[in-house]
């Protein structure tokens, strides 16, 4: 099985610029506009049947929601709530070849969910569902348990038990690292299969000329004015996914409506790594996440017209709230605990003529993905989603641009997502044993997470150590990531500005302070190694970046442009 992260083609031209001069006056297969989930999917999936595909992103690769996930791949127990059975089943079947396909990256994870006097379901019931849960996850998890007040606080002591009626365990999965990086890997996986892809290029304007579109283009870092064409368009905007089909002229039968999900990353508060669940004062379900040595907390499913929206002071109570009353902590956490913070819109999917959406119950609308196209107008729109559906989004993608008239392989196989081979992955941890490259942050073997971070591509950090030794060590004191990774992520991973590295090619600036990365010894270091002679205008515009909705430095007070991810 092959890798979004590599794939056994050449490398190529991959640096951001080299995209870019390939991209101008080039006629595409496929043009996808967003590089969040479902267009880095659509660009992997596409490429990897032989179509000619171009992407690109107004801001980061990822930039937008799905940065702000909560890292669980799972398949939607709370959809069963509405009776959502085909779409439960459609994410646990997602979320089994997801576990399959990425051994390293995406692993199973417990929840315990303590059930209080605020959840809308008795301990019993509950179970009940877990069990039904499991076997439509064609019994692919551990089986679920009904759990005692005093067996929850046997296994997670910071669990207040006082209020509790009982508790649920159950198993689900969760990535191993950020979000993020799991998107720009099917990214990579399409430039390793001939695609081309490029972040802050907007879409200024588009227009039918005569059986194809010509897409007007602009580099937001440079100014530079391109040209590209093609026979399909894929609109993957995310939230703004309805005002690209608008500036288009195509109407579709579904649009998005926005709830903002928060989720603040604190000091570590449970002394497992498993999810601990419970029902917040509205009856909606939030968590506790491990990341590493912090846990996440949210997320709040809020009402909001803005996709820009941002975590205000009365988020941040709630959350506060809701969590100090069912922990048994020494100190309740106050704002002062807060680490940082994630932000995101969901894009959730209505029919076109829904109507008002001040009456809608945002609890009851799913995650559930819908793609339309146009067979005349030769344009696909990709409406919600989620990272645990993405593999069914790009199967489904493949389907509808054969059906356009673009010749791409339809063959039903996997060549197009997942890891390489084990026997592939022993191999470089037989390599990567003649350096004495010690433990991760979470204190596994360094070399096990080169691999899951880089795929192939590890091999790349070898050889940058056997140049020099010295570069085995973490260029940040308050970073696991090696100074030898740095040369690769410059030549490959288009980074931009710092906070793309910080914040979605890592996930360092989610378990650091900003003010203590930017303090940190070793930041200048990090930054030549990432940007060279430009490292001292990138280190000016980190420190005046202030926190903002989607953490991008390039982000405008107006995204609603056609090329906004």
């Amino acid at each position: 099985m092959s890798s979004p992260t590599e794939s056994n083609q050449p490398v190529g031209r991959q640096r951001r610029a080299d995209q870019i001069e390939a991209i101008d006056d080039s006629v595409f297969d496929v043009f996808i506009i967003g590089g969040g989930i479902n267009g880095a999917v659509a660009a992997a999936a596409l490429s990897g049947r032989g179509a000619k595909v171009g992407l690109v992103d107004r801001g980061d690769f990822a930039g937008f929601t799905s940065s702000a996930s909560s890292n669980l791949v799972w398949g939607g127990f709370k959809y069963l709530e509405n009776y959502e059975f085909k779409l439960v089943r459609d994410l646990c079947v997602a979320r089994n070849r997801m576990i399959e396909a990425y051994p390293t990256q995406i692993e199973p994870i417990g929840f315990l969910a303590a059930l209080d006097q605020t959840s809308p379901y008795p301990p019993l019931l509950a179970g009940l569902g877990t069990v039904g849960y499991w076997m439509i996850g064609s019994f692919k998890t551990r089986p679920p348990a009904l759990l005692s007040p005093k067996k929850i606080k046997a296994l997670e002591p910071v669990v207040d038990t006082e209020t509790v009626r009982g508790g649920i365990r159950y198993d689900d999965a969760y990535l191993r690292d950020n979000d993020a990086r799991f998107v720009f890997s099917f990214v990579r996986s399409a430039l390793n299969r001939g695609a081309n892809a490029a972040n802050y290029v907007s879409v200024e304007r588009a227009e039918r000329v005569d059986s194809l579109w010509r897409l007007h283009l602009r580099d937001t870092e440079t100014d530079k004015r391109f040209v590209a064409e093609t026979k399909v368009v894929i609109n993957a905007a995310g939230p703004f996914v309805d005002g690209l089909n608008t500036d288009m002229g195509f109407a579709t039968d579904h649009r998005i409506a926005y709830s903002k999900g928060i989720h603040l990353v604190v000091p570590k508060l449970a002394t497992q790594d498993r999810v601990l669940a419970f029902f917040d004062d509205t009856q909606r379900l939030f968590y506790v996440i491990p990341m590493e040595d912090r846990s996440v907390i949210g997320t709040t499913d809020t009402r909001t017209e803005d996709a820009h929206d941002g975590v205000t002071d009365e988020d941040r109570r709630f959350v506060l709230e809701q969590i100090n009353a069912r922990l048994d902590l020494e100190t309740p956490l106050t704002e002062d605990d807060i680490i940082s913070e994630r932000v995101g819109v969901r894009p959730l999917v209505v029919e076109s003529d829904f109507g008002d959406t001040e009456g809608i119950d945002w609890t009851s609308l799913s995650r559930k993905h819908e793609i339309e196209h146009d067979d005349h107008a030769k344009v696909i729109s990709v409406f919600g989603g989620k990272l645990t559906d993405c593999i069914n989004v790009g199967e489904e993608l493949i389907e509808m641009v054969h059906h356009l008239g673009v010749e791409i392989s339809t063959e039903s196989d996997d060549d197009w997502f997942g890891e390489p081979t084990t026997a592939e992955r022993d191999a470089f941890l037989s390599a990567a044993a003649e350096f004495d490259l010690g433990t991760d942050r979470a204190g596994e073997p360094m070399a096990a997470t080169l691999w899951r971070r880089y795929g192939r591509r590890a091999h790349e950090v070898l050889d940058q150590l056997r140049k020099d030794p010295s570069l085995a060590t973490s260029t940040l004191t308050c970073s696991d990531h090696l100074a030898a990774e740095l040369p690769v992520i410059a030549a490959t991973e288009m980074v931009v500005h710092l906070e793309d590295f910080l914040r979605r090619r890592s996930k360092i600036a989610m378990l650091e302070r900003r003010e203590t990365i930017a303090a940190d010894p070793g930041f200048n270091t990090l930054a030549e190694g990432l940007f060279g002679a430009d490292a001292a205008d990138r280190i000016e515009a980190y420190r005046q970046l202030h926190t903002n909705p989607n953490g991008s430095v390039n982000a405008s007070t107006d995204r609603s442009d056609a090329a906004a991810g």
